[in-house]
C-alpha cells in the first residue's frame, strides 16, 4: 500500500510537468506544507543568481526560476528533515534542473548553487550537508563521487585592479573520488578518478588519479589503499 509520502511525491512528480507556470509552483508548496505564496509574488520573483553576470549568457526559464525557488525553499521546511521523502524530491528537483542527473542521486540538507544547467552528475552521487557549488564556470562530478560536510567549490574569480572582471574556469570530479569535510576547490581544478582530499584541505591545483591529498594548499601524501578494488568494487554506498 502506498504511503502518505509516495502519494505526495507521485503528485509532486506531476505538478513538476508543469513547473512554469506559476499554479504549479502554488500547489507544489501547499503538498510541501509551505507557507502559502499568492500567484503575484511567484509571477515576479527574481533570484539572487538572476543578478549576477552570468545570468546574461545563462538566462533563467520560468522552469529554471521555479526549479532553484523550489530547491532551496524546501530546505526551510519541516518535511526536508524527513529523508524518506527529502532525498526523492530533492533527486525530481536535480533531474530537471541539472544538465545532467544520474541515477541515486543523494543530497542531504543546505546543498546550495548558483546555476543548476551547469552542473552535470554522474551516477551514485552523495552529497553531504552545507556544500557550495559556484558553477557559473561549470562543474562535472563522476559516478560513485561523495562531496562530505561544509565543502565548496569555486569556478570563477574576480580581477585584483577591477572587482567586475571575472574568468570563469570549470571544477571536473572523476569517477569514484571522495572529497572529505571542510575542503575548498579553486576554479580549474580535476580531481582524477578514485582520488581522495582529505579533510580541511585547499585544492588549487589538479589532484592525480588514484592519490591522496593532503594540506593547503593541499600535495599528494600517497596512493589510495585500494587494495585492488577498482570503481564499484570500492563500495561507495553511503545510506543503507
Amino acid at each position: 500500500m502506498s504511503t502518505w509520502f509516495d502519494a505526495c511525491l507521485c503528485q509532486i512528480e506531476e505538478l513538476l510537468n508543469h513547473v512554469d507556470e506559476p499554479e504549479a509552483v502554488q500547489n507544489i508548496l501547499a503538498v510541501l506544507q509551505a507557507p502559502p505564496m499568492d500567484l503575484e509574488s511567484i509571477r515576479h520573483m527574481r533570484l539572487y543568481s538572476e543578478t549576477l553576470p552570468k545570468a546574461e549568457e545563462f538566462p533563467f526559464t520560468p522552469t529554471q526560476r521555479h526549479l532553484h525557488f523550489l530547491w532551496d525553499a524546501f530546505d526551510k521546511l519541516p518535511l526536508s528533515l524527513s529523508v524518506t521523502f527529502a532525498f526523492p524530491f530533492r533527486r525530481a528537483l536535480a533531474k530537471r534542473l541539472f544538465a545532467a542527473c544520474g541515477t541515486m542521486f543523494a543530497a542531504e540538507e543546505n546543498l546550495r548553487f548558483n546555476f543548476g544547467q551547469l552542473i552535470r552528475v554522474g551516477d551514485g552521487f552523495f552529497c553531504n550537508r552545507n556544500v557550495f557549488l559556484d558553477s557559473k564556470g561549470g562543474i562535472t562530478i563522476g559516478n560513485g563521487v561523495a562531496l562530505a560536510e561544509d565543502v565548496r567549490i569555486f569556478t570563477h574569480s574576480h580581477g585584483e585592479a577591477s572587482h567586475i572582471e571575472r574568468t570563469y574556469q570549470g571544477v571536473v570530479i572523476e569517477d569514484y573520488a571522495k572529497v572529505y569535510s571542510g575542503v575548498v576547490i579553486l576554479p580549474g581544478v580535476t580531481i582524477g578518478s578514485q582520488a581522495i582530499v582529505a579533510a580541511g584541505s585547499l585544492v588549487t591545483r589538479d589532484v592525480p588519479a588514484g592519490m591522496v591529498v593532503m594540506g593547503r594548499p593541499a600535495k599528494v601524501i600517497r596512493e589510495r589503499q585500494t587494495q585492488g578494488h577498482e570503481g564499484a568494487e570500492l563500495d561507495h554506498i553511503w545510506l543503507f
